[in-house]
């Protein structure tokens, strides 16, 4: 019996059916240890059967739309990293602003990622600084790491000069309207960054 070659169509159907068992999405090296040939993902892709999410992510193409693209393509890339400052504002609803990169912070000393899509931009945070305050949330059947509300208004206000203290102010305004808050951890994470004192005089007049 013949073996059927990497463009064969029993090749093609293969890999298509292991997409499918991970929900349509899949990173290179993922493909690669599930059997797939790279040079039938290639077709796959060529054919238009598949689509590049990011460098190295592929996706069927007639897959239902993602809801957060750019922040799956980050997290599949950056598995280690965490979605931070106006990119985690705009998860959780804290900001008016669309964000027109993905923030995301590694541990100080990792090597820096190549990412060419979507926009990225990343911060190297120390200790506590990163390992506290993250959440893992489930979009799109990805895990996505994002720190949580109190921790990134935290980074927010410490960044201030960076991403604008109108931001920071809109933030805090947008938290108080929301339904749960935990003002004891936002405390915390102010006292963590260094700025709980530069941050109370505006906690005082929105909070």
């Amino acid at each position: 019996m013949r073996k059927p070659t990497e463009k064969s169509p029993d090749s093609l159907q293969r890999a298509l059916e292991i997409f499918r068992r991970h929900g349509g999405l899949l990173r290179t090296k993922d493909v690669i240890a599930a059997g797939i040939h790279p040079r039938t993902l290639y077709a796959l892709r060529d054919r238009g059967t598949v689509e590049t999410l990011s460098r190295g992510i592929y996706r069927l193409s007639d897959a239902a739309p993602l809801g957060n693209p750019d922040l799956v393509a980050v997290a599949l890339r950056i598995p280690h990293g965490v979605i931070c400052l106006v990119s985690a504002l705009a998860f959780h609803e804290l900001t008016t602003q669309i964000p027109h990169e993905v923030s995301v912070a590694i541990s100080r000393g990792t090597e820096p990622p190549r990412i060419s899509h979507p926009p990225t931009r990343v911060l190297w945070f120390a200790g506590k600084a990163f390992s506290e305050g993250i959440e893992t949330h489930v979009l799109d059947a990805v895990p996505v790491r994002i720190y949580c509300r109190e921790k990134t208004l935290a980074d927010c206000f410490r960044y201030r000069n960076k991403i604008g203290l109108d931001t920071c102010l809109e933030a805090f305004r947008l938290y108080r309207q929301q339904q749960w808050r935990d003002l004891d951890a936002l405390t915390r994470f102010a006292h963590q960054r260094r700025v709980l004192s530069a941050m109370r005089p505006y906690l005082e007049a929105i909070l």
